[in-house]
């Protein structure tokens, strides 16, 4: 299977790493290590997280790590999964009704 990451997520997680450096560059190495271990494993059990509380879809999920959600989706008919946004769990982006 097949891992996208989109250009949100991509975009954030910059945001992200660029704040934790400010306080220690090698605790955001091991942020940005640590996490893409978690999303290079999600092939192996892709259902593994909760469904996404921001979705109306069963195959968008929601992985949290160190206080971070991760939302995807899992995209079976294109054998992929698409990392969609992360973002800190106490400040989710605008409801999403989507039911893609």
């Amino acid at each position: 299977m097949k891992i996208n990451r989109s250009r949100r997520y991509t975009n954030n997680l910059f945001k992200i790493l660029e704040y934790i450096a400010k306080d220690k560059i090698s605790a955001s190495e091991n942020f940005k290590n640590e996490l893409d271990q978690l999303i290079d494993n999600l092939p192996n059990f892709p259902f593994k997280y909760r469904k996404s509380k921001y979705f109306n879809n069963k195959n968008i999920r929601d992985m949290i790590y160190k206080g971070y959600t991760i939302v995807y989706r899992v995209n079976l008919p294109k054998n992929r999964i698409d990392i969609i946004n992360i973002f800190n769990k106490n400040k989710p982006p605008l409801k999403n009704n989507n039911k893609t």
